[in-house]
């Protein structure tokens, strides 16, 4: 789904976005990419509140009914997309250095996610690089003909 968002830019400050459908729903970032980032994982977990709170999800408005918002003025309307959450979330609690999670974080910061996005991600796209490996050292093995196997050995 695609909900609007107001998009600002003040001088001296970063990248501010909110989301007239949902009140208190706010992010920010130094760049325009990554305030769009940030405020994609804003909505994501707003959303994610308000489904585990009961709360009704608001269909996203269109232009025409935001044209007369006080709240636009100024700013810059800009969709920014989400994915219902199809499995809930769930908290885990994990070991590490005090220096790794300085590493983390700043790691993190750079790519514009929190540190467990940062976390997830990371993980996710490690494992799926070393499944690629194996897949493809599986294909190049198969795509060896029987006959090509007997004349290389």
């Amino acid at each position: 789904m695609d909900y609007i968002a107001y998009l600002r830019k003040d001088r001296d400050s970063d990248f501010g976005v909110s989301f007239p459908d949902f009140p208190g729903c706010v992010s920010a970032g130094k760049t325009l990419e990554e305030a769009r980032r940030r405020a994609a994982e804003a909505l994501a977990l707003h959303i994610e509140g308000m489904i585990e709170d009961g709360d009704a999800v608001p269909a996203p408005s269109n232009l025409d009914a935001l044209r007369n918002d006080p709240n636009m003025k100024g700013a810059v309307a800009v969709l920014v997309s989400v994915e219902p959450a199809l499995e809930k979330t769930v908290r885990i609690n994990i070991t590490a250095r005090k220096s790794q999670l300085e590493a983390i974080d700043q790691l993190a910061r750079k790519a514009g996610l929190t540190r467990s996005a940062f976390i997830v991600q990371s993980s996710l796209n490690r494992f799926a690089s070393k499944k690629s490996k194996i897949q493809r050292r599986a294909v190049s093995r198969r795509s060896v003909q029987p006959k090509d196997r007997k004349a290389s050995k």
